[in-house]
């Protein structure tokens, strides 16, 4: 049924939607929570913008815009489940790499014969969260000296005491149109 939905979600079923969604169920089951619902009580750390982040916020109810969903850009297909009521965090990743079938349903039947066991890392992990980082209203907000945009959630740059934004700061990864 989460997978069903996961690829619903995503336009298709493939082998980073299944292992995802597996990643994301055993995970939950490891921290005692319940998938398919919001789990206000929950922050996962994807580490690759892919399919599997997808089946991540499927199977958690997890979302960038609810600040419950982080994206840490490692490029690895693993993820962090942080249960904020316990405190417990979980870091899940494939063990092997698998190879793609012929075709997807072939390598979907592979999938669904491997244990979770067999498939999945699971490794207990501490996780500290900043303040600003946590779901809820913004804990400190600041305008940017250059540009007088808006940066919320600590995000600013302190520098010869100015008060920037990121991309004042370091370099925009943008470039304004000449019209």
């Amino acid at each position: 049924v989460y997978l069903k939905k996961a690829g619903d979600f995503h336009g298709h079923i493939c082998a980073g939607i299944a292992l995802g969604t597996r990643i994301s169920l055993a995970a939950m089951e490891a921290l005692g929570l319940k998938p398919g619902v919001k789990n206000k009580n929950l922050i996962v750390y994807a580490e690759i913008d892919r399919c599997m982040t997808d089946a991540v916020q499927t199977v958690t109810g997890c979302s960038l815009g609810h600040r419950s969903l982080k994206h840490v850009d490692y490029g690895r297909f693993a993820a962090t489940f942080v249960n904020l009521d316990t405190g417990r965090a979980v870091r899940a990743t494939v063990k092997e790499h698998i190879s793609n079938e012929s075709t997807i349903e072939e390598t979907l039947k592979k999938l669904a014969r491997i244990p979770d066991t067999e498939l999945i890392t699971m490794q207990e992990v501490t996780v500290n969260i900043p303040e600003t980082d946590l779901p809820g209203l913004p804990v400190r907000q600041a305008v940017c000296s250059a540009c007088g945009e808006r940066i919320m959630d600590g995000r600013e740059v302190n520098k010869k005491d100015k008060v920037l934004c990121r991309a004042c700061a370091n370099g925009k990864y943008y470039s304004e149109c000449i019209t």
